[in-house]
């Protein structure tokens, strides 16, 4: 007598092939050229209300342009919060207090660009 064999099917059998899981077009639906990627975001910052957060964040990679290298050299921003307080480590206490004694020009080169939200404040912590 012949013994029957059990087969196991192939786990990428059971899986759907991607092209029917995409979204089937309305026939009378026109069809859109593609956007380009900086307009699809720069639509959804607007209308996710993030992009004032986003402007003001921008501090962080402009940083050594709005302070110069001399300060960014021992200095590195790390966020910036909703409030406008943005926090900043530091290499050395003697920066540290550098800093604080200027903290009301560095807060002026930070939000000299109009339209930005504001940097309100700025708090130092020494780098780890």
């Amino acid at each position: 007598m012949r013994e029957s064999t059990f087969r196991i099917p192939h786990p990428a059998s059971r899986v759907p092939h991607p092209a029917s899981r995409m979204r089937k077009r309305d026939p009378n639906e026109k069809k859109r050229k593609p956007e380009p990627l900086s307009k699809v975001v720069g639509s959804f910052l607007k209308e996710s209300k993030l992009e004032a957060r986003v402007e003001q964040a921008s501090v962080v990679p402009e940083w050594e342009l709005l302070v110069g290298k001399q300060i960014a050299t021992v200095t590195k921003p790390i966020s910036v919060t909703a409030d406008g307080t943005l926090f900043i480590a530091v290499k050395t206490n003697a920066w540290m207090t550098e800093l604080s004694l200027m903290e009301p020009q560095i807060l002026r080169a930070l939000n000299a660009k109009v339209g930005r939200q504001r940097v309100r404040k700025i708090r130092l912590q020494l780098m780890r």
